[in-house]
């Protein structure tokens, strides 16, 4: 058999059997949610909906929808810590959510009960570090999940646009000491996800494991404590904080900054052309902004 030239060397298409199609919605759960929207409306984030009877708000920019929960019947919510918001769940769209929902619980995840209400929509989820969940959309685009769960806030444009182009980039995921072997097969074996080389690095902090998704739309970073720390077991593992993909860094940084949000800048860290991280607020939240190249 003969093959073309041009297909030589082709490299197969990566798996995606969940039909894995980029991030829904990250949500954060926090006892002290107008804390955490004043931070959020800092990096351009608006709130453009309520949720109808829990206490949760829909903050939206450019194609991200971001969700801050705090309704106090959530045990992730009572379970956060002095106050500290902390990421609850990260929401991927995918080609068909039941059958995703299925084929993770087959290879051994951990089902969330629903706890929907009459007319409210049951979105599917397995559980996830540090009590996170993942959960699985399938409505998105004609007819999106917050059509049915959520209020739009009157006057309020439902579609901000995005500063700076700021797109999700990626998710970074704090994890125990000697445990990226572990986790790096979780996530290839449940989600599909490659692992990327070493050498080949985003953004301003080199530490970690990197892997993309099989849709190729974002990164997963899996970070070990340093040796010399005490947090190196895996009751730490948590989704620590969220990345921002954008055109112009320095552009980006400079509108933020007038906007009242801090960086960090060090000797070892500062803002600069690949990247940029903002300095920690409410004692746990901070995002990471990366090049990201015009699709």
């Amino acid at each position: 058999m003969t093959l073309h030239p041009a297909h030589r060397e082709a490299v197969p298409e990566m798996p995606n059997r969940l039909g894995i199609a980029g991030i829904e919605f990250i949500e954060y759960a926090t006892s002290r949610p107008q804390a955490l929207g004043q931070v959020l409306e800092s990096m351009g984030f608006r709130p453009v909906a309520r949720h109808r009877s829990r206490e949760v708000t829909l903050y939206r920019q450019g194609a991200m929808n971001l969700v801050v929960n705090a309704n106090p019947d959530d045990a992730r919510v009572s379970a956060t810590v002095d106050g500290q918001p902390a990421i609850s769940a990260v929401a991927f769209r995918v080609r068909d959510a039941l059958k995703a929902h299925t084929r993770c619980i087959e290879l051994g995840a951990w089902s969330v009960a629903s706890h929907a209400q009459a007319m409210e929509l049951h979105i599917p989820a397995i559980h996830g570090p540090g009590g996170s969940r993942f959960y699985f959309v399938d409505r998105w685009d004609e007819f999106s999940i917050y059509d049915i769960d959520f209020k739009p806030i009157p006057t309020v444009d439902p579609h901000p646009p995005a500063l700076g182009d700021m797109s999700y980039f990626g998710v970074v995921q704090y994890i125990g000491a000697a445990r990226s072997a572990d986790w790096l097969a979780y996530y290839e074996h449940m989600f599909d996800f490659a692992t990327i080389p070493d050498e080949e690095r985003f953004g301003i902090l080199p530490k970690g494991k990197l892997m993309k998704s099989p849709c190729g739309q974002f990164l997963w970073q899996l970070i070990e404590p340093d040796p010399w720390m005490d947090e190196a077991d895996e009751s730490t593992e948590c989704l620590q904080r969220v990345g921002f993909g954008v055109s112009d860094v320095a552009s980006t940084v400079a509108a933020l900054k007038s906007s009242g949000v801090e960086f960090v800048e060090s000797t070892a860290l500062h803002p600069e052309d690949r990247g940029a991280l903002t300095r920690s607020t409410l004692g746990s939240v901070a995002f990471e902004l990366v090049h990201k190249a015009p699709a």
